[in-house]
């Protein structure tokens, strides 16, 4: 295990990275402040991570949702969802949508008509802005935790609110 790995480059260390960081984390909190269930968005963040192979953000998530409360049984499930009993029907929507969102690419069409009726069930309006939103945005996140190579393992609950300052 290679416990000094260090990022490629520190995206908060330049003006530019910085301002984007910023931005990220002001969209962040705009759905974080929405109706959508904290626990939905934590699953949400959790599995796109799981599925773009981002430690840093697994890293995250997983920690977070652990210190708000969240099950070790829900946590370890994630990734094979459909496979359990622990999640909602409301939860396993929000994680299809996760993955079919995560995988546009493969989908050769995008999003099934059915997946977005699931989701629609049961989710508003504004729950729905907040979830597309926010699997667009772990998405770009990842993307750049995976570039940047910054690895998960250091991460400690709260720290998050700390990094785009």
């Amino acid at each position: 295990m290679d416990t000094l790995a260090q990022p490629r480059l520190n995206l908060f260390a330049h003006e530019t990275g910085a301002r984007i960081g910023r931005r990220i984390h002001a969209v962040s909190q705009v759905i974080q402040a929405s109706s959508l269930p904290g626990p939905v968005r934590e699953l949400v963040q959790l599995r796109a991570s799981q599925m773009n192979g981002c430690g840093f953000c697994v890293d995250i998530h997983a920690k977070d949702a652990s210190a708000a409360g969240e099950s070790a049984d829900r946590l370890h499930l994630v990734a094979t969802w459909r496979h359990s009993t622990v999640f909602s029907e409301a939860e396993r929507a929000a994680l299809e949508l996760t993955e079919e969102g995560t995988r546009i690419t493969d989908a050769h069409g995008g999003v099934p008509d059915a997946t977005w009726d699931r989701v629609r069930a049961h989710y508003d309006e504004e729950q729905c802005v907040a979830l597309v939103a926010l699997i667009a945005m772990i998405n770009a996140t990842n993307l750049i935790g995976v570039i940047l190579d910054n690895r998960g393992g250091a991460y400690r609950p709260g720290d998050l609110g700390t990094v785009a300052g």
